[in-house]
C-alpha cells in the first residue's frame, strides 16, 4: 500500500493526503457532535421523565377503570401504575411496560428511579417510577419509547455522513487545484531541468515570484544554472586561450626541428652559430612551452581544490628569500633590495612559493638592464616594485586576467598567467593582492597576507 502510494505523482499525494485529513476531522466532528447532541437529548429525556408527574386524578382514574375499555389517553408517554395489591394498570392504547426490582423497591420519599425497560409489544422504553401518594396506587411509571431519540440521531448520523462525503470530495478537489497551483513552478523547474539534459542550453531562468520555498528554489536554480553557463564559458575561454598561446611556441619549435631536420636530411650542414642558435631557440621555446603547461595545470583547479600540498604554517620571510635568490638567477644584472621582517601564514607552501615567484618574475622581466628590484616584507605586506616602463592607468584592471599582457609586454617571453596565478593563490590564503603605478617610474605589486610576526605554538 504503502509502495504503491510512493508511486502516485506529487500532486495526487497533496491531494490524497488533503483528502484523508478533511476526512479524518470531518469524521471526528460528526462523531463527537453525535456523541454530545446523544447525551444531551438522553438528558432532557430524563429530566423531562422526572418532571412531569400526571395529576392525582388521572391515576385515580386509571386506578378505577384498570383492565375497562376507554379510549386511548391522549399522551406521547405511557403511564403505569402498581396498586398497592401488585396489580398494574397501564394506560388504554399503550403497550405494558414490564416491572422490574426498581419499580418495587421505590420507596415514598425517594426520587424518581430512572430504568430502560422492555414493554410487551417489545420496544425499548426508558423509564421512570416514583411513589404515589393516592391511596391504593403504590407507585406510578411514566415511560417513553426510546426510538423517540434514536430516529433524530439516526437522521443526523444519514446527514452527517453526507455532509463529511461531500467535503471530502470537495476537499480532494481543492487539494488537486492547490496542489497543481502550488507545483506548477515545480513543473517548470522540472521542464526547465530535462530542456537542459536534452540541449545542454544554461541559458533557460525560471520565473521567480514571491518569497516562498518554491521562489527560493527558483532563484537557487536560476544562480546554479548561470554559474555552470559561466564556468562553462570560462572554460571554453581557457581552451581558446591556452591554444591560442600554445600556437606561437609550437610554430616556433616546429619550424627550428624542420630546419634541423631538412639538414640532416640534405646534407646541407647548418653552419655551427646558426646551429647553436636554432638548438638554443628550441630549448627555450620549450622551457616556455612547459613553464606554460604547469600554469594551465595550475588554472585549471577548481576554486578551493587542494592543491599540492595541505595547508601549513610557513616563513613567509623565508619564502621570500628563497624566491628572491630565484628571480636573482633570471634577472643577472639586476640589484635586488631586500629588507624582510618576520611574518608566518597559513598556505600551501608550493603554491605560495610559486606565486612569489611569478610575482618576482613580472618584476625582473619589466626591470631595465642594471635596474633595481625593491623587496619590502613589513607588517605583513609584501610589496615588490620595479622601476620599469610601468603600466597604463586603464590596463590596471586587467592585470589578472588569464593571459592578459599588456602592449609592452607582448614582445617579451611569456603567457599572461602568471600574475593570474598569483591572485588566485593570494585569495585561496586569505589575502588579497593588488597592482598600481609606483611613484615616479616602475610597478608597485602589495600581497596582504593574514599571519603574526612569531610563529604559533606547535601542538602536542
Amino acid at each position: 500500500m504503502i509502495r504503491r502510494f510512493r508511486r502516485l505523482p506529487l500532486r495526487s499525494r497533496l491531494a490524497l493526503l488533503t483528502a484523508v485529513a478533511v476526512a479524518v476531522a470531518v469524521a471526528a466532528v460528526a462523531g463527537v457532535s453525535w456523541v454530545v447532541l446523544k447525551q444531551q437529548l438522553e438528558e432532557q429525556r430524563d429530566t423531562t421523565l422526572t418532571s412531569v408527574r400526571p395529576a392525582d386524578d388521572t391515576v385515580v382514574d386509571l386506578l378505577r377503570t384498570c383492565g375497562a375499555a376507554m379510549r386511548p389517553y391522549p399522551s406521547p408517554y405511557t403511564v403505569q401504575i402498581i396498586t398497592t395489591s401488585g396489580t398494574v394498570c397501564t394506560t388504554a392504547g399503550k403497550s405494558p411496560v414490564a416491572v422490574g426490582a426498581a419499580d418495587l423497591a421505590v420507596a415514598p420519599d425517594q426520587d424518581p428511579v430512572l430504568h430502560d425497560a422492555r414493554a410487551k409489544d417489545g420496544k425499548e422504553m426508558r423509564v421512570a417510577t416514583s411513589a404515589s401518594r393516592v391511596r391504593g396506587v403504590y407507585a406510578v411509571s411514566i415511560a417513553q419509547p426510546v426510538t423517540d431519540i434514536d430516529k433524530p440521531l439516526t437522521k443526523l448520523a444519514l446527514v452527517l455522513a453526507l455532509t463529511a462525503g461531500v467535503g471530502v470530495l470537495g476537499a480532494g478537489a481543492a487539494g488537486l487545484g492547490i496542489a497543481r497551483a502550488g507545483l506548477r513552478p515545480v513543473d517548470q523547474l522540472t521542464g526547465a531541468v530535462e530542456h537542459i539534459a536534452r540541449t545542454e542550453d544554461l541559458a533557460v531562468r525560471i520565473p521567480v515570484e514571491g518569497e516562498d520555498e518554491i521562489a527560493r528554489l527558483s532563484r537557487s536554480f536560476n544562480s546554479m544554472t548561470a554559474a555552470l553557463a559561466s564556468s562553462r564559458d570560462r572554460q571554453q575561454q581557457l581552451i581558446a586561450d591556452a591554444g591560442h598561446e600554445l600556437r606561437t611556441p609550437l610554430t616556433s619549435l616546429r619550424t627550428n626541428i624542420d630546419l634541423l631536420a631538412r639538414s640532416e636530411d640534405t646534407g646541407r650542414a647548418i653552419p655551427p652559430e646558426d646551429r647553436k642558435a636554432l638548438l638554443a631557440s628550441v630549448k627555450a621555446q620549450m622551457t616556455e612551452l612547459a613553464a606554460l603547461i604547469g600554469d594551465l595545470q595550475e588554472l585549471s583547479r577548481p576554486d578551493g581544490a587542494p592543491g599540492s600540498g595541505p595547508v601549513q604554517v610557513i616563513a613567509l620571510h623565508e619564502a621570500v628569500e628563497r624566491a628572491v635568490d630565484r628571480a636573482r638567477l633570471r634577472g643577472s644584472g639586476l640589484t635586488f633590495e631586500v629588507r624582510l621582517e618576520s611574518w608566518y601564514v597559513r598556505a600551501e607552501p608550493a603554491a605560495l612559493e610559486r606565486a612569489l615567484v611569478n610575482l618576482l618574475d613580472n618584476a625582473v622581466k619589466f626591470s631595465p638592464p642594471g635596474g633595481v628590484v625593491e623587496v619590502t616584507l613589513a607588517a605583513g605586506d609584501l610589496t615588490v616594485r620595479d622601476h620599469g616602463p610601468g603600466i597604463a592607468p586603464e590596463e590596471l584592471p586587467h592585470v589578472f586576467d588569464r593571459f592578459w599582457r599588456s602592449p609592452s609586454a607582448r614582445s617579451l617571453p611569456g603567457s599572461g598567467l602568471g600574475l593570474s596565478i598569483v591572485a588566485r593563490t593570494i585569495q585561496q590564503a586569505g589575502g588579497e593582492v593588488t597592482l598600481r603605478a609606483a611613484e615616479g617610474d616602475g610597478t608597485s605589486a602589495t600581497v596582504r597576507l593574514p599571519g603574526a610576526p612569531t610563529a604559533p605554538p606547535s601542538g602536542p
